[in-house]
């Protein structure tokens, strides 16, 4: 399923930004979708994630309490609302879709990849 990320920009510290991830065809009910991002020289980590049915809903502990994900089926779209951000929130935020996630937390369990959009947070 292509994924097409955009939304980024370069916030000031303790401001707010909304993620948006596009899926294309008709089986984005199908598959968990998630979050990740990768800082500079670092590797690339899980940020929050969300069932293929809605059920069931997790975010990394650097995050918790701050950002939200949340998907419409309606119109195909993810969504990552980042609130309270952080210098070390910057980093290249990807969306993931995977059809086999046990934990919906590890890379390898993710098929389809969206480019990234990147995520600066300074002031």
């Amino acid at each position: 399923v292509p994924l097409q990320a955009c939304g980024g920009g370069l916030v000031q510290p303790r401001g707010s930004l909304r993620l948006s991830c596009a899926a294309s065809g008709r089986t984005f009910t199908r598959y968990d979708m998630g979050w990740f991002r990768q800082a500079p020289g670092k590797e690339r980590e899980f940020v929050a994630a969300v069932s293929w049915s809605g059920g069931t809903i997790d975010s990394a502990d650097a995050v918790k309490g701050r950002f939200t994900v949340s998907r419409v089926y309606a119109k195909n779209m993810l969504y990552l609302q980042m609130n309270s951000l952080k210098p070390e929130d910057t980093a290249v935020y990807y969306c993931a879709a995977g059809t086999t996630t046990a934990t919906m937390r590890s890379i390898t369990e993710y098929d389809y990849w969206g480019q990234g959009t990147q995520v600066t947070v300074s002031s």
